[in-house]
């Protein structure tokens, strides 16, 4: 009974859309987290009548023909990439984007990396970095005698320091955007990584045309909102229930045959 295994993909399917929508939940509060959503693709069709072949010698057509779905399965998870919240924290070294782009972050091996998770620090050396102590491009370094740091819309590091009325310029942080955001590879803590799929980047300043302004002081929460998903969540195991229903439905009637005399 085909019933059973269509039935099945249809089950480990909304399993799949649950393990994503959980995803979504854990990182409520993960600064820079875009929400991800599952799609899906029905599978190949047994043709039982084909549709257009000819139904008499006389020429005439079936019209609609006979097909049987085989279930379906996950083709893809997308990142929805809208604005998330802004949340104020007063820490001077905390940047939020508003707006398209990604901060670039250099990883140890020296490969280049992509966020949007703006809670910087300062290391040892005075040099800005990630919590994880990566290098915010294009490696900009506080002298040990700043009073303030200010970090202006346009991306420019201001530093007062002691003894001196004109602030200081840094640097410039600079940011990119992709052809394809959804197509990065997401590598965890809040990075991500260029791929064949996103294209390569393109770099530019914040506040230019198509590139985000930064907002000092602030960070950008996750995208994700709690009610929807709790309503998607609901949506996904009342699906996953009627799956299960159709297997015992099928399991009924195949006893039932096997009880025939």
């Amino acid at each position: 009974m085909r019933a059973l295994n269509i039935a099945t993909t249809g089950m480990i399917a909304q399993q799949f859309n649950v393990d994503t929508i959980s995803n979504n939940i854990a990182n409520i509060n993960t600064t820079g987290f875009k929400k991800m959503r599952p799609e899906f693709q029905d599978l190949l069709y047994q043709d039982q009548r084909r549709v257009g072949t000819n139904s008499s010698n006389a020429g005439t057509v079936v019209p609609t023909g006979i097909q049987l779905g085989l279930g379906v399965r996950t083709a893809a998870t997308y990142r929805i990439n809208e604005q998330g919240p802004l949340l104020l924290t007063d820490n001077q070294f905390d940047v939020a984007l508003q707006g398209e782009g990604f901060f670039q972050i250099t990883l140890p091996d020296g490969e280049t990396a992509y966020s949007r998770d703006g809670s910087f620090q300062i290391s040892a050396d005075g040099t800005l970095v990630t919590a994880d102590g990566f290098t915010v491009q294009p490696g900009i370094t506080v002298p040990q005698n700043t009073i303030a740091v200010t970090i202006n819309q346009s991306g420019e590091v201001l530093a007062t320091l002691d003894g001196q009325v004109q602030p200081q310029n840094l640097g410039q942080i600079s940011l990119a955007v992709f052809p394809n955001t959804a197509g990065l590879d997401a590598i965890g803590n809040n990075l991500l990584l260029e791929s064949p799929a996103s294209g390569a980047p393109i770099v530019g300043n914040p506040g230019d045309n198509g590139y985000a302004t930064l907002l000092q002081g602030f960070l950008e929460n996750s995208n994700v909102n709690a009610v929807q998903e709790i309503t998607h969540l609901i949506t996904a195991q009342r699906a996953y229930e009627m799956n299960s229903k159709v297997i015992e439905t099928a399991d009924q009637m195949s006893q039932v045959a096997a009880n025939l005399r």
